[in-house]
């Protein structure tokens, strides 16, 4: 049996003697928070061995400190191109979790260590995680165990295999150190309130397979300080503070330390379902049949019946099923869901709709991307070989609207259409629902309702962020319109969205009404007193985190810059998206930068204050491609088609010289407009 305090004891002395010898650079890449566990607990950058001994020095020796110290050295093995270890996680790859982290589809973090004993039992271990919808993080001998068991890990599994060492753990901790930064408002150096988020908001607990080393269990151990409890999965260690579980009682044990609550209810059918598998993707080697895509028709449309024509849980297809379609063949595809219940209403039906893609991501096998007449999904071979079939998707897709919306949903069935001709008129009936939706949402104005909806999803991170969705603002993170809050409202009038009177107008232009800064104040715990929600410079809107893209001024030419958050390069302004999110998340109200979705680009009210999408200079090229028709559209009816072109992207301008000589020469009517500052 191993003494838990005289081992951790030991390897604190290992860990401390290492750090002692550590000589020449050492950082990470695409990251705005240096080391990020030695810059959250003292706010010092580390870049050397010199600033790496005071650290550890002024940390009084911490293991977690030590441990970081020696991997960003170098010093316990790097990750090689080719393995399945990712190591370090890059911020931007964090931020696109935040969301996940807050709306529910990931309820906790787990860390498995160590070797088990058993690959089997570590796989059914790792599948319940996966099940009960936590992130899980994989250090040692536990992913050649799982990989050997058949199960996929990577982030699009929500099982990271950080590295082959066990001390690649403490990546693991460094994004609970950033989250903490990111999103919970921590500054750097505040040790206590690091402290303090972590026992109280993160929802972390780590289990332990025998046969850690004396340095290993010294860092382990030092998560106890954090508020993570460390379970042991077998025999050979001791100590009142590590608790000894068996494998089958593990992870009910670590989310009941934690106070996670889940109920997961099994869809019989013939592949796994969780949000784990929402983020994989299906490459064309391994598909067996795809839909959609450009290849094929393919269109999805849930409509609300009466209760009379609804069976629960029936599921119809119409045309060939899988085992008459060729390997890699592109088939029509219709997906209809018919839905009814009490509460359920018409105006519901595109919310709900667009939950079909995440319903089909859950299945591991399964892969839909897109919406409406335009969606693109496939499956496996290994799905296929495992007996899946199109009625499973159907099982699948009518179980998960009753489970997520029972209180919307009384009844839901299915019907799976892959006949070509009954394909096309599907589509036909589908498209003409969609025009008329879009008539009904179209010409939603602020100006027509006198309620718009909050969202506090984030303050699970970000305790002082609140977002204002309007009809003509959909939520920063782009993932609820106010349609959405107005749903999500009905759903669960307790919940995150609430409704919140506009009141009396102060201030038409800037978007600041008495009734918005009332609510905004006491949802953010007095924090912020006004919100101007068409403004960039006056009291702009708090940024969580969760954003998809960031608009920040330009003084220099006058104008606004826009970086979205799958733009890796440097920007005009000198700073990356990363560097930029580090500086504006949080709950942080800073004048001249906001959080924002891309479709607010295409609003009226975006910078309404500031003189709107004519303030606009830089945005990266995949970004002013990816909204190019719609803009090109809003510019013409606006009479300012020319302006398009007058935007800048990274192949126009690199430096902020580069953008000044780019404006100039296009006549950006930035340049002439009344000076921001």
């Amino acid at each position: 049996m191993v003494s838990i305090e005289t081992a951790s004891r030991t390897g604190k002395d290992s860990i401390g003697h290492k750090v002692a010898a550590l000589a020449g650079p050492m950082s990470y890449e695409e990251t705005a928070y240096h080391l990020p566990v030695s810059y959250a607990l003292t706010g010092r950058d580390v870049h050397d061995g010199k600033a790496a001994g005071e650290v550890y020095a002024a940390t009084e020796g911490n293991p977690l400190v030590g441990t970081e110290l020696i991997v960003a050295a170098g010093a316990s093995g790097g990750i090689k191109e080719g393995t399945p270890y990712v190591g370090f996680i890059p911020d931007a790859v964090i931020r696109k979790l935040g969301y996940s982290l807050v709306d529910g589809s990931i309820l906790g973090l787990a860390l498995v260590a160590g070797t088990p004993g058993s690959a089997d039992k570590a796989a059914a271990l790792c599948r319940e995680l996966q099940e009960k919808l936590m992130l899980t993080f994989l250090a040692g001998d536990i992913i050649g165990s799982l990989t050997a068991a058949g199960v996929k890990v990577g982030l699009e599994y929500r099982l990271i295999p950080l590295g082959s060492s066990v001390r690649q753990a403490v990546h693991f901790v460094d994004v609970l150190a950033r989250v903490a930064m990111m999103f919970g408002g921590v500054a750097p150096g505040d040790a206590h309130r690091l402290i303090a988020y972590a026992s109280e908001r993160a929802k972390a607990f780590t289990l332990v397979y025998p046969g850690l080393d004396d340095e290993e269990i010294a860092f382990v151990d030092g998560l106890r300080v954090l508020s993570i409890p460390v379970l042991a999965l077998g025999p050979g260690y001791e100590g009142d503070e590590w608790l000894m579980v068996p494998s089958q009682d593990a992870v009910r044990k670590g989310m009941d330390l934690r106070g996670i609550k889940v109920q997961v209810t099994a869809i019989p059918i013939p592949m796994a379902c969780s949000p784990a598998f929402e983020g994989k993707a299906v490459r064309k080697e391994e598909m067996y049949v795809e839909f959609g895509g450009g290849r094929s028709p393919a269109v999805e449309l849930l409509r609300m019946r009466p209760p009379e024509e609804v069976t629960d849980g029936k599921v119809t297809v119409i045309g060939p099923e899988v085992e008459a379609m060729k390997e890699g063949s592109a088939v029509p595809l219709a997906i209809l869901v018919d839905v009814a219940g009490k509460n359920m209403k018409k105006d519901f039906e595109p919310v709900l709709e667009r939950r079909i893609h995440n319903f089909v991501n859950y299945g591991e096998g399964s892969w839909h991307v897109a919406q409406r007449d335009i969606i693109w999904v496939r499956l496996t071979k290994e799905a296929v070989s495992q007996g899946v079939r199109m009625e499973h998707l159907g099982k699948l897709i009518a179980a998960k609207f009753r489970m997520d919306f029972p209180t919307l949903v009384d009844a839901s069935q299915v019907t799976i259409i892959t006949d070509p001709e009954k394909v096309l008129e599907a589509k036909r009936q589908a498209e003409a629902v969609y025009a008329e939706r879009d008539d009904r949402i179209r010409g939603m104005k602020d100006d027509d309702v006198d309620t718009f909806y909050s969202c506090t999803l984030c303050q699970t991170f970000a305790p002082n962020h609140v977002c204002i969705i309007t009809p003509e603002r959909p939520a920063l993170c782009g993932a609820i319109t106010w349609l959405d809050g107005k749903t999500a409202y009905e759903m669960s009038p307790s919940g995150a969205n609430q409704p919140v009177r506009k009141g009396t107008r102060i201030d038409g232009s800037l978007g600041e009404y008495e009734g918005i800064n009332r609510f905004v104040k006491k949802a953010s715990h007095g924090e912020v007193d006004r919100c101007a929600l068409y403004s960039i410079m006056d009291a702009p809107m708090t940024c969580c985190g969760c954003f998809e893209a960031i608009a920040l001024i330009l003084p220099e030419v006058n104008g606004v810059m826009v970086v979205s958050r799958e733009f890796k390069g440097e920007t005009p302004s000198g700073m990356s998206f990363s560097t930029l999110a580090g500086t504006i998340g949080g709950g942080a109200q800073t004048p001249g930068f906001i959080g924002i979705s891309k479709n607010y680009l295409l609003s009226d009210r975006f910078l309404q204050s500031e003189g709107g999408i004519s303030r606009v200079v830089w945005m990266p090229l995949n970004l002013k491609e990816e909204i190019g028709a719609r803009l090109k559209e809003k510019l013409e009816k606006a009479g300012n088609p020319g302006l398009y072109d007058k935007i800048a992207d990274e192949t126009k301008a690199v430096t902020l010289e580069d953008l000044i000589a780019f404006l100039t020469a296009a006549g950006h009517p930035a340049l002439t407009m009344d000076p921001l500052m």
